[in-house]
C-alpha cells in the first residue's frame, strides 16, 4: 500500500513550534517534497531548494552543525536521495543528533517523466542508509504510522522511507527566488543579513 504525500507532509509538518529548541527547521528536496512542504504551510523556517537535485541533505547537514539547538527535517523524494547518496555517509560519519531525513519514495522519477527509480527496482534506502552508518532508519508504509514517524522525526536522527502513491497531485509552487528565500530563512534564524 502506498500512502497519499501530500497528507503525509502535512501530518509530518504539523504543529511545527512544538519541536524541541524551538521551531522545526525544513529543508526539501527539489521538486514534489517542496511542492508538498510548500502547501502544508508556507513558512520562513522552510528552505526550498529549486534546481540542487542530490543537495537536500547535505544541506541539512551543514545546518544542523551550524544550528546544533534547532531541529532539522529534510524532506526529499527517492530520486534525489539516490542522487545524493554519499550524503548518507558523510552524515552518519558526522552523526548530528539534531538531523532527520524522511525519503518520499514513489519508486519514480517524478520530475524527468515517471520512470523508476531505482527503489522500484530493488534498492532499499533505509538499509543503505543503515549500511552507511545510520543509527536509526525505518520504512513507513501506513497512513495510522505517520503521527508517530512524525515524533520520532523531531527527537532522535532518524533516516525514514515513506511509501508513497507516485499519483499526480496539483502543484504549489512557493517562493522560487533563490536570494529572497536565503534572506527569509536567515531571517528566521536571526541571522545578520549581509
Amino acid at each position: 500500500m502506498t500512502l497519499d504525500r501530500r497528507a503525509v507532509v502535512a501530518e509530518l509538518l504539523r504543529d511545527t513550534a512544538e519541536t524541541p529548541g524551538g521551531e522545526l527547521l525544513v529543508v526539501t528536496g527539489l521538486g514534489s517534497a517542496t511542492y508538498d512542504a510548500g502547501a502544508a504551510g508556507d513558512r520562513p523556517e522552510n528552505f526550498y531548494l529549486w534546481g540542487a537535485m542530490g543537495g537536500a541533505a547535505m544541506i541539512g547537514l551543514g545546518l544542523a552543525l551550524a544550528q546544533p539547538d534547532r531541529r532539522i527535517l529534510v524532506v526529499t523524494g527517492d530520486g534525489e536521495a539516490l542522487m545524493g547518496m554519499g550524503a548518507l555517509s558523510t552524515i552518519a560519519a558526522k552523526r548530528p543528533p539534531n538531523l532527520s531525513i524522511a525519503v518520499l519514495d514513489n519508486a519514480q522519477f517524478g520530475e524527468t517523466g515517471h520512470q523508476s527509480s531505482h527503489t522500484g527496482l530493488g534498492t532499499d534506502l533505509a538499509a543503505v542508509a543503515a549500511g552507511c552508518g545510520w543509527l536509526a532508519t525505518t520504512t513507513v508504509t501506513a497512513m495510522a504510522d505517520i503521527p508517530a514517524l512524525r515524533i520520532r522525526l523531531r527527537h532522535e536522527a532518524l533516516f525514514a522511507v515513506i511509501r508513497i502513491s507516485p499519483a499526480e497531485v496539483p502543484r504549489f509552487l512557493p517562493i522560487r527566488d533563490g536570494a529572497r528565500l536565503t534572506t527569509r530563512f536567515r531571517d528566521a534564524l536571526g541571522l545578520p543579513i549581509d
